[in-house]
């Protein structure tokens, strides 16, 4: 780092120009000896206007949340002037309005927020981010923010879909391959530059909680036709390509960032606002930034491929180490791919630790090596290319609690036109899969699925469902699938033991959507077939009188998917899906 700093100190640390403000719990800039904000080093300007909205309030987005009073003039002087900035709408909680998915029963209601200490919050892996929001918070570090703005590296990819602070955030993070620079000869050849594995990040609308979804670089998919801005200015079009693997969505015949954008997009159904892309070297500076992640093994390592030798127990890895650590696949686990993905979630839940538990967050000194790491570690879209939107962002994303943060991987199994000795690839596994997409689709979190299950398992208690061999059901077809009726005759008899289904033909008319009608005393009943085929609450339709020895009446509409498909997929994880969240420190690499 030059010791002469470009704001006109010389011969002094950027960092060390920094000063903590007790009484506004801030880091104040201190250009000349002792007098805050006031000395050589940026222009004059009058006092306050530049800190205040239209009305003349200071703005709320510059204030610590432990701070009460309003700011003095002096200290508004010394803040800086991005425009546009404006206070964050109070949080909604959606939860309490989705309803549980037994008939007659209340949606729970919505958690309270639990009182966290502020350094529990943190946006994840973009960690540096968050630093970005601390240090650019303070006063008048115009010179810092040119100086932070030159190390970005983005990418023009062709989308407007910028994030919004009253909606849920979808963020692409890029794993790249790609092996050029000081250290990494011994990784291969430089001329690998695909997709590494990829997390795609959700923010709850309500920033309550997150979710990240790890993509095998090994998984068979199809990518999309993609727009790539060469360098000259123009856009070049890169044809799709079916059946091949999610790494060569970038680098592979000219593909950029915005090409693998487009693939996760199509894979997962989910709309994505920006990316953020790191290769090797971003992950031994950042490891280093944060003074070594801390890490845990039940088994020793000694992988010749990735050169990382561990005993087993607890480490601390940084640099090159750090790279050995999340490059490691056939030591562990199985040695695929998969299990590479639960030691880099490990790794990346340790960092977002390592950041708001190990003083960064209160250090000046740390602060300005971890955003100026952060900022030339790491490539974005255009639009989150400057210091102003980056900030931004980690302002609207940084209060999500690390116990509602939650990582799992894309279901996938083996590639079935493999041969059985030379497995090599995954498919998504469609079944596992579709239930935790929904969750993403729907703002639901893993957490809240796991309360919902306990009260519905409570509820079961009480209310127990009639037995297979006591449902009386008479099956309609009121869908476009020819044969449904039948079909699903045949999967209640011979697979869930319901002797007494009845297939009773075509239904009077078309219907969207399947429908079970039941009267009051065969609730048991219909709770039993609603759970057998995932039929929503929306769809079941009780009647008011007693039906005595009358069957119920199942008519299957055009969202029939198949006998033993649930009618709607569920929005939750399942059983066999591990998800870990980033404040777990008691995940060790196995």
């Amino acid at each position: 780092m030059d010791a002469r700093g470009p704001g006109g100190a010389d011969g002094v640390d950027p960092a060390d120009q920094w000063v903590f403000n007790p009484e506004t719990g801030t880091y104040e800039l201190r250009l000349t000896g002792g007098r805050r904000g006031d000395g050589a080093g940026r222009p004059e300007r009058p006092s306050a206007p530049a800190a205040t909205d239209p009305s003349g309030a200071p703005r709320a987005r510059h204030t610590p949340p432990r701070q009460r009073r309003a700011p003095s003039a002096e200290e508004s002087e010394t803040e800086s002037p991005a425009a546009g900035d404006r206070e964050l709408p109070a949080q909604r909680d959606r939860r309490a309005q989705r309803g549980s998915r037994r008939k007659g029963k209340e949606a729970p209601p919505g958690r309270g927020k639990k009182k966290r200490g502020r350094g529990r919050k943190i946006l994840m892996w973009t960690g540096g981010s968050l630093a970005l929001l601390l240090v650019m918070g303070a006063a008048g570090a115009w010179w810092l923010i040119n100086r932070l703005n030159d190390n970005i590296t983005k990418y023009d990819v062709g989308k407007d879909n910028d994030f919004s602070s009253d909606e849920a955030v979808n963020l692409l993070f890029i794993g790249t391959d790609t092996r050029t620079g000081s250290g990494n000869e011994s990784y291969g050849g430089d001329a690998s530059e695909g997709a590494d594995t990829t997390i795609l990040m959700h923010f709850s609308e309500d920033r309550s909680h997150a979710t990240g979804l790890s993509i095998p670089r090994d998984l068979i998919t199809d990518i999309p036709e993609c727009e790539v801005k060469q360098e000259d200015g123009s856009t070049r079009t890169i044809p799709a390509s079916e059946n091949v693997r999610f790494n060569t969505s970038m680098g592979t015949d000219g593909r950029g960032p915005g090409c693998v954008w487009n693939t996760v997009e199509q894979l997962t159904g989910v709309e994505i606002n920006h990316f953020m892309m790191a290769d090797f070297n971003a992950v031994k500076d950042l490891s280093s930034a944060v003074g070594g992640v801390p890490i845990c093994l039940e088994e020793p390592i000694d992988d010749p491929k990735s050169h990382l030798n561990l005993p087993a127990g607890e480490h601390v890895v940084e640099g090159e180490e750090a790279l050995s650590f999340v490059r490691t696949r056939y030591s562990v686990g199985t040695g695929s791919d998969l299990s590479r993905i639960k030691l880099q979630q490990q790794f990346v839940a340790s960092m977002a630790r390592q950041i708001t538990d190990g003083g960064m967050l209160t250090d000046p000194t740390k602060l300005w090596d971890l955003a100026d790491t952060a900022t030339r570690s790491l490539s974005v879209d255009d639009g989150i290319g400057s210091i102003q939107r980056l900030r931004d962002l980690a302002s609207t994303l940084g209060g999500v609690p690390m116990d509602d943060m939650n990582f799992v991987t894309l279901p996938v199994v083996d590639n079935p036109d493999e041969p059985e000795d030379a497995k090599a690839t995954v498919v998504v596994d469609e079944g596992r899969a579709a239930p935790i997409l929904e969750m993403i689709r729907q703002d639901i979190s893993p957490n809240e699925q796991r309360e919902r299950e306990a009260e519905e398992d409570a509820a079961e208690e009480e209310e127990a469902a009639a037995a297979p061999e006591e449902i009386r059901v008479d099956v309609y077809n009121g869908g476009d699938v020819i044969g449904a009726a039948q079909v699903t005759l045949d999967w209640l008899q011979n697979v869930q033991g319901v002797p007494l289904a009845t297939n009773a033909g075509n239904a009077p008319s078309p219907q969207e959507t399947t429908t079970l009608e039941f009267g009051p005393d065969q609730a048991g009943q219909a709770a039993a077939l609603a759970d057998m085929m995932g039929i929503p609450d929306s769809g079941l339709k009780e009647q008011s009188a007693e039906a005595g020895e009358q069957p119920m009446v199942l008519i299957l509409g055009d969202d029939f998917r198949g006998a033993g498909e649930p009618i709607e997929v569920p929005a939750e994880l399942p059983d066999d899906v591990d998800s870990i969240t980033a404040d777990d420190e008691s995940v060790c690499a196995s």
